[in-house]
């Protein structure tokens, strides 16, 4: 694994450049403060909602940034990367406005409802079994074609794109003392923490425990290779990137945890509070603020709620087992 330096992760400017190249692009998503959310988690929160992005996640801003970045560079041609789903369509709704066609590879395992978005936004999919391996396998094969990669979250200007939305955030909030974002390649940690390096707010990341692996990386020391994700938070099963790594260690302050149960309760008091269905990943960040009242209560929160991408019938099924129980304050 070649080291990384400095000039290989964005800085302040370029994502300040990256929101100039998509402002047209992406929509300003709405940051919204919920009364009764903040006496549930103890917190004044604030959602920045990029589950109302286009293509329903926040990906579609470091998509954007890509494809944009490449026709400035007039690197012409058709597009590949691996996606469990909302990096996927995203680009592929990218490539689509800038003419070009998106090769995606994704789990066979992946959502028919990811699946299917990545389709209706123009992109070709091809599968391939459900490890970190076969993704990067089956990528190279396409690289190899002649396609142009667009790596979902080990790439400098996917991590600028991402930055924009802590970007808006802090502009629309300058007064938060902390912001907390999902972790699963690390693509909007890392762009989250560099926007806001001087912002001087404490900056936090929160894993499936079934998909801890970059908790697994820092204690070790470096990037662990082979680690078998189980969590129903799709979105977050990728292996931390290599610059998102370095990002991660240098300027998060704490990498948490959360269970699948207590992602699926998030869930539910999300929709109870602000009548909004959010994918499992986009919960991790309310069921860590909930864990965690030592660290959170009593503060002004960002929290990036990243993805909307579920089907009514799917979070149903994930949360009925829970709709019965009180919410915990």
């Amino acid at each position: 694994m070649n080291p990384v330096t400095e000039a290989d992760i964005p800085d302040i400017a370029d994502i300040h450049l990256a929101h100039a190249r998509i402002r047209r692009a992406v929509r300003q998503t709405p940051v919204l403060n919920d009364p009764l959310l903040d006496q549930a988690l103890g917190c004044k929160l604030y959602c920045k909602c990029e589950n109302f992005q286009r293509s329903g996640a926040f990906k579609f801003r470091g998509a954007s940034n890509a494809i944009a970045c490449l026709r400035e560079e007039g690197a012409l041609g058709d597009v590949a990367t691996h996606s469990s789903g909302n990096h996927g369509a995203a680009l592929a709704l990218a490539a689509s406005l800038d003419g070009r066609l998106a090769h995606v590879v994704m789990p066979d395992n992946s959502s028919p409802m990811k699946i299917e978005a990545v389709k209706s936004y123009g992109g070709q999919v091809h599968f391939c079994a459900p490890t970190n391996a076969s993704r990067v396998e089956e990528l190279e094969k396409l690289v190899s074609k002649g396609l142009i990669p667009v790596h979902p979250y080990d790439d400098s200007r996917i991590i600028a794109g991402q930055g924009t939305a802590a970007l808006e955030l802090e502009q629309e909030v300058p007064t938060l003392e902390q912001v907390v974002t999902p972790l699963g390649g690390g693509g909007l940690i890392s762009g989250t923490a560099i926007a806001t390096r001087a912002w001087g707010v404490d900056v936090f990341c929160v894993e499936p425990e079934g998909a801890a692996d970059t908790v697994a990386s820092l204690a070790q020391g470096d990037i662990i290779e082979d680690f078998q994700p189980d969590t129903i938070a799709d979105g977050l099963r990728a292996l931390v990137g290599v610059r998102n790594f370095k990002v991660i260690r240098e300027s998060v302050r704490q990498v948490l945890t959360v269970s699948d149960e207590e992602i699926r309760e998030a869930m539910l008091l999300f929709w109870q509070r602000l009548k909004i269905l959010i994918e499992p990943s986009s919960a991790t960040v309310i069921a860590a603020i909930r864990k965690h009242p030592e660290l959170f209560s009593g503060n002004k929160v960002g929290a990036i709620i990243s993805g909307g991408n579920i089907h009514p019938a799917d979070w149903l099924t994930l949360t009925r087992e829970n709709q019965e129980k009180p919410s915990q304050p």
